[in-house]
């Protein structure tokens, strides 16, 4: 497995917003996270990426214990994260925002961008060819001179997959891809989805457009209140009984026996 969690929970104060989690990500698959708002999703997520440290629990990437790293170690580590609300550098052009990504596997130092090393202008070269590869993959391109933050939501949302993309992950944790989308970008964004896939980089997201998820995921793991209640594939899900009773109330299975 590319990823293990086992038994991980976040508590603030009195509030368990995730509470004795364990499901595994597989390599090479899409793994979604869903569950009704206030269930944990993000907070998870920030778990996993190590934006916060665990109450308890420990995950494991890539046969490594990674519980408790920063943010800057999981993503040396392999793992990108995206936000539900873009986070782009105000001023900057779309092309800077990814170069900046390119940052973390660079071989320079401070020395070398100040002095003009052989190795600090090899790095800009690299970093300027990475970044133009991100922005292509995700059909952006055309637009690596205009401002990034000028631009539609959509077509910001593919900017920071690029963003994710330039960091080289193993495993790409996508927060509400789809958030303030069509239908028509939404579709878009699930055949992007399975590109990144088909190029080897794992997948798991948080996603409340559900026909996203279910012809996207290959496992789909439901939280309720910060806890696990469901685990299996899409067919799986839409028919257990506690899912549809966290999404619809517990009379949902009542009306639609008496129907």
């Amino acid at each position: 497995m590319l990823l293990q969690v086992r038994d991980l929970s976040k508590r603030f104060g009195g509030l368990d917003a995730v509470k004795d989690v364990s499901f595994d990500v597989p390599e090479g698959q899409v793994t979604a996270i869903i569950g009704p708002n206030g269930a944990g999703k993000s907070t998870l997520f920030n778990l996993l990426a190590g934006f916060y440290v665990p109450t308890a629990g420990t995950v494991t990437f890539n046969g490594k214990g990674i519980t408790g790293m920063k943010p800057h170690q999981t993503v040396r580590e392999g793992i990108a994260r995206t936000f539900q609300t873009t986070h782009l550098f105000d001023g900057s052009t779309v092309l800077d925002n990814v170069r900046a990504a390119c940052a973390v596997r660079s071989r320079s130092n401070a020395i070398d961008a100040v002095l003009r090393t052989p190795r600090h202008r090899r790095d800009e070269k690299e970093s300027l060819e990475k970044s133009m590869r991100a922005l292509e993959f995700v059909g952006v391109e055309h637009l690596r001179a205009e401002i990034a933050t000028t631009l539609p939501q959509e077509t910001q949302k593919r900017i920071s997959l690029a963003i994710a993309l330039a960091t080289e992950p193993s495993l790409l944790l996508l927060d509400e891809p789809a958030a303030g989308t069509t239908d028509e970008e939404t579709e878009g964004f699930g055949e992007l989805i399975r590109e990144v896939v088909a190029a080897g980089i794992t997948v798991c997201l948080v996603e409340h457009k559900m026909s996203m998820i279910m012809n996207l995921a290959d496992q789909i793991v439901v939280l309720d209140h910060g806890q696990r209640i469901a685990i299996g594939t899409p067919d799986q899900i839409k028919n257990d009984p506690l899912v549809i009773e966290a999404y619809l109330g517990a009379g949902a299975n009542q009306a639609g026996a008496a129907s």
